[in-house]
């Protein structure tokens, strides 16, 4: 699991992905790219968007579930 900040520079609003980093064995591991986000989430601080991404990043049963819904499982 990864949080990645997508929004650029230290200004207002940060946006943030929930992402799974498998590039072991895909295509992506030699071609380098983004893996597709599980959540987007949208706030004004790094702590705000924070917050609302790690309970999901620390549910393995939420995760399986969203990994599902975007065919990555």
């Amino acid at each position: 699991m990864r949080i990645r900040r997508t929004s650029e520079g230290d200004g207002e609003p940060v946006i943030a992905v929930l992402e799974v980093d498998r590039r072991a064995g895909t295509p992506r591991e030699f071609e380098g790219g983004f893996p597709p986000p599980l959540m987007i989430t949208e706030g004004a601080t790094e702590a705000e968007v924070l917050a609302a991404l790690q309970p999901a990043a620390l549910d393995d049963r939420l995760l399986a579930g969203l990994m599902r819904e975007k065919g990555l499982r």
